[in-house]
């Protein structure tokens, strides 16, 4: 039987391969790059084409991200419907998540709008409602990769969960998709070959289908000619080309060039990224599907370095959740473990199972080369890699801070980012949205060791963190020189302050006479305990299209004489604050402009899972939302035109409590949602303005 940790590290190496294959081939995306025009512009691809200060986020994987909380909002044994819901709750109305692209063009908003109006899974994805050219799109397999991750060594049960999944919004060869990139993966736990995985995959769908046909065709074009994948490039091209297949991005071309990518890569992940680029049609999918199945096979390995490095365990997502979209991807590797071994009926190791709703950070360097996103800035003197040499108990690693050569004066900062703006990205893609994930009244605490072969000791550190706005640096700790004799424990509890903290780290300094030469490891990063945050508009940016340390669903937000300002034409969210925040008050300055419903929110799981209160209808409420309002507690009052109200919501346990103007004149019980985001909501057509927002955790 697979161990957990072969099942962690496989699961890592398969995320960061489709991470890989989605960076590697975004920038030669269809139609304008065709094939012949990849070829005549870049030759033999063998090296990102593009850099990026930050990759922004991808529908490739946003789905994988996402989707798979069906089984964490769910149950293990979660519906179609249930899936269904997922798209519903973590998407942000055109915008972010999926490739917006008109109702009947784009098969993901297809299903989106189908959902909104009541179709629910599968019927929102059917050929008998939407047609085949919709439902057979490429979507069906660029979004499962964890399903198939979460039943390694258990194919057939990833491809029916898979098909499960797909449904919502696809059928026909759009469900062979997913069935046999979930099964790959799947098999790709413990296959002895390429070829196997092939097998066992193809096994799972039908085999009279046009997917099995195309992938048979490219089967037995790879055994005549095996070291020829232009001429089978070629072959698809003739046989299985767009010309053949309606709409924007069909599957079935998209399926020959996968398993192409798959066959001709010989068991490297980057050559099968590789040529995955270099075949064009829809290259992020392919390369991304490919990269995943070969990576989860081959396993972590230092030919990927040159790919790897730049992902630096950093992925962004795009859904409404700011918290979740700052993905790190050995944490998330290790909830789709938890995941799998949940399914698979095993034991969970409990520091595990409270990562999973962790209100804070746990960074421990375990897994083969991981860095968790850590960053240096400064002199480029200081870099950083994960080593195996020195450890704490319980884990495998640490990052290793080189300090090389530095002469009096010189440093660096040493840090993770919990927050990022729009100035930190120079590409678009599936426009992200963040809330930070430190807030003020965490603690931070970390370890460090010295290691240094030359100088004359007088190297330094001091915590800190930095303000998003200014850039101001502050120091949260003295400075000292790092013990060389062991680990040092460092501890801290972040300032308060109104502008949001975009870095914590370390700040390095060397203010020795002889330059110097060594290590700093650093190692066991966590950051806990309830935090709280204050908005003041005044400092906030108006971006992302909404406002910063928010994250948005329909409406107009923008910054109005120093104020946020909220306009919508039906109902309108923004949210801030982290997705596993518990008891909290949630309080800010409203004032109703227009309409009936101006209300705060609190533990919000998604766009139709939350708790609000404030006014509406000409009453204060208590409601909750779960794809259906439900009010809770209600009683009449009519707000003053010109007035503005602080309007409080307390969640405390099971206990909600409304307060206007510092009075409680609600209280109301339910214990549907435990944890979850702070917002604003406008529950109606209408309009209001905020002058202050403020989450305070207990």
């Amino acid at each position: 039987m697979i161990s957990e940790t072969q099942i962690l590290e496989k699961i890592y190496a398969g995320f960061i391969a489709k991470a890989i294959g989605v960076r590697l081939g975004a920038p030669v995306e269809p139609t304008i790059w065709s094939y012949e025009r990849v070829r005549d512009t870049y030759g033999e691809v063998t090296e990102y084409l593009r850099d990026f200060k930050n990759f922004a986020a991808d529908d490739d994987t946003n789905g994988p991200v996402y989707f798979i909380r069906a089984l964490r909002d769910y149950g293990l044994q979660c519906t179609a419907e249930d899936v269904g819901k997922i798209w519903l709750n973590y998407a942000a109305e055109e915008h972010g998540m999926y490739w917006w692209g008109g109702f009947g063009i784009s098969t993901e908003h297809t299903a989106y709008k189908n959902l909104q109006a009541g179709i629910t899974a599968p019927m929102s994805g059917a050929i008998a409602t939407n047609g085949t050219t919709v439902a057979e799109q490429i979507g069906g397999q660029i979004f499962i990769d964890s399903w198939g991750w979460v039943n390694p060594g258990n194919p057939q049960r990833a491809a029916d969960m898979s098909a499960m999944a797909a449904s919502v919004a696809h059928d026909g060869d759009g469900l062979n998709g997913a069935r046999f990139c979930a099964a790959a993966i799947a098999a790709a736990f413990e296959a002895g070959s390429i070829e196997e995985i092939v097998e066992i995959a193809l096994g799972t769908i039908d085999p009279n289908s046009t997917y099995a046909k195309v992938c048979s065709a490219v089967i037995a074009f790879h055994k005549a000619n095996p070291d020829d994948w232009r001429a089978c490039r070629d072959m698809l091209n003739a046989e299985w080309g767009y010309d053949r297949y309606p709409g924007v991005c069909h599957i079935i071309p998209n399926a020959g060039v996968t398993i192409m990518s798959i066959l001709y890569g010989q068991g490297s992940v980057p050559r099968t990224a590789e040529i995955a680029t270099m075949a064009s049609w829809d290259t992020d999918c392919n390369a991304g599907n490919a990269a995943a199945i070969v990576g989860t096979f081959q396993g972590l390995d230092p030919s990927w370095d040159k790919y790897r490095k730049p992902i630096n365990d950093f992925l962004v997502a795009s859904g409404i959740v700011g918290s979740i979209n700052i993905v790190d991807i050995p944490s998330f590797a290790r909830e789709l473990t938890v995941l799998a071994l949940q399914l698979a009926g095993r034991d969970v190791p409990e520091l595990w199972r409270e990562d999973m709703t962790r209100r804070g950070l746990r960074f421990d360097f375990d897994l083969p080369g991981s860095t968790h996103g850590f960053r240096t800035e400064g002199f480029n003197q200081v870099s950083l890699k994960h080593s195996a040499e020195r450890h704490v108990e319980g884990s495998r690693g640490s990052l290793e801070i080189l300090l090389d050569r530095l002469e009096r004066g010189q440093g660096a900062r040493v840090f993770w980012k919990p927050f990022y703006r729009r100035s930190d990205f120079d590409d678009e893609r599936y426009r992200p949205m963040f809330s930070p994930v430190v807030d003020a009244g965490q603690t931070v605490r970390f370890k460090l060791w010295l290691d240094p072969w030359n100088g004359d000791g007088h190297l330094r550190v001091a915590p800190y963190v930095r303000r998003t706005v200014s850039g101001a640096i502050e120091e949260t700790g003295a400075w000292v020189v790092p013990s060389s004799e062991g680990w040092q424990e460092f501890e801290f509890v972040v300032p308060d302050g109104v502008e949001a903290i975009d870095e914590v780290g370390i700040s390095i300094e060397y203010f020795g006479r002889l330059k110097f030469l060594g290590r700093l490891f650093l190692a066991d990063f966590t950051v806990s305990g309830p935090g709280h945050l204050e908005i003041d508009p005044k400092v906030e940016t108006q971006e992302w299209g909404a406002i910063s340390r928010f994250t948005w669903n329909r409406g107009h937000w923008t910054k109005q004489f120093g104020r946020i300002h909220g306009h919508a034409a039906n109902d309108a969210d923004i949210w801030t604050g982290h997705y596993y925040a518990r008891d909290l008050v949630v309080s800010a300055d409203i004032e109703p402009l227009a309409g009936a419903s101006h209300m705060v929110t609190a533990r919000v799981q998604g766009t139709g899972r939350f708790y609000a209160a404030g006014f509406e209808n000409g009453e204060v409420v208590i409601l909750r939302q779960d794809f259906g309002k439900t009010v809770l507690a209600r009683a009449q009052f009519t707000p003053e035109p010109g007035q503005t109200y602080a309007i409080a919501l307390e969640a405390h346990g099971t206990t909600l409590t409304l307060s206007v103007d510092g009075k409680a004149l609600l209280t109301a019980s339910d214990d549907t949602f435990a944890y979850g985001m702070s917002g604003l909501r406008l529950g109606q057509p209408g309009r209001m303005a905020i002058s202050r927002f403020s989450v305070a955790e207990n």
